[in-house]
């Protein structure tokens, strides 16, 4: 709530962080990468769990605003930085960038080798996350509900659409970034998932994995501006319709959840350029015994569930 004459905005990105506060922001970052780095999981999700959503939003709005570029320009550099709450915002950056250079390889090992017990776990995650972020409505109405339904359709068709085969000159990258940012900003839907649907998931990964920085930078370059222009929409709704984009961006990851559902059939794939399969058209289905594995993958669901009932606990006594 504002305290005098700032404004929704300012109050958010006025605080003051000790240093192991800093080192939970980074904690914080590393499990929003963990969950980018995986195709149908967002990192917006985990923003969202771990109550920094709407600061994410309005310090990168901020960057794109008159107050930080006249500080820039007049060679401020201090209150530039603190214009855009840049303590903030390079605790959770590299939090994130460390987990996409040190996750990628595992990650990329347990979508081949383990698919059914990850999948499991992030269903359990995101399950749960619906629940947690739908009590930050304190009231319902006919119009949040159908928020929810709008958002829940929405990302429900957008997870089924079939990957393109896409160029890979730079122009394509710098695209691929911008879009896959705006969907890593936003819970529910992936930003690892867009970049699939543009055929450019494991391109990316392999430049990652390869420490190919002129890909990195041309596909960073293309985030970076995908990131501001975003969170100017973001910011916007959020300081207008706060209950309005909740309940959209729940009925997302309500959606979503047709994505990580464990137990597929493949229908339909096609061979990537080093000759691996890459399904395009999956269905979900029930698993054929109930054996040992779906035993560990309900297991896993169960801890993903609770791991986000302890982060939303954690939080609401942080916030107490």
């Amino acid at each position: 709530m504002a305290h005098g004459s700032k404004t929704n905005e300012e109050v958010v990105l006025d605080k003051s962080r000790t240093l192991g506060e800093y080192a939970g922001l980074a904690a914080r970052g590393f499990l929003m990468g963990a969950a980018d780095v995986v195709p149908g999981v967002s990192g917006g999700t985990m923003a969202f769990i771990l109550g920094i959503y709407e600061e994410l939003i309005q310090s990168i709005r901020a960057a794109a605003r008159p107050p930080f570029w006249k500080a820039l320009l007049g060679l401020r550099i201090g209150e530039a930085l603190r214009a855009v709450n840049a303590g903030f915002l390079v605790a959770l950056f590299a939090g994130i960038l460390l987990a996409v250079f040190s996750l990628a390889k595992g990650l990329e090992w347990l979508l081949v080798n383990q698919p059914v017990y990850l999948w499991s776990f992030f269903f359990g995650l995101v399950l749960a996350s619906v629940w947690t972020v739908s009590k930050r409505i304190p009231r319902w109405s006919p119009l949040l509900v159908g928020a929810v339904i709008v958002g829940a359709v929405g990302a429900y068709i957008l997870v089924g659409l079939v990957p393109l085969q896409t160029p890979e000159s730079p122009w394509f990258l710098f695209l691929s970034g911008a879009l896959a940012i705006c969907a890593m900003i936003l819970p529910g839907i992936s930003g690892s998932f867009i970049l699939v649907l543009l055929g450019k998931y494991q391109f990316v990964l392999g430049a990652v994995n390869q420490r190919d920085f002129v890909t990195i930078a041309i596909v960073g370059a293309g985030a970076v501006i995908g990131l501001v222009s975003f969170a100017q929409v973001l910011g916007w709704l959020f300081k207008r319709y706060h209950d309005l984009a909740v309940a959209l961006l729940t009925g997302l990851m309500v959606g979503s959840l047709r994505k990580i559902w464990p137990w597929k059939e493949v229908l339909a794939s096609i061979t990537d350029r080093h000759g691996a399969m890459i399904p395009t058209i999956e269905a979900n289905v029930l698993p054929a015994a109930f054996n040992s594995e779906v035993v560990i993958a309900l297991g896993l669901a169960v801890v993903g569930f609770v791991a986000v009932l302890v982060l939303d606990r954690l939080a609401n006594l942080n916030e107490g």
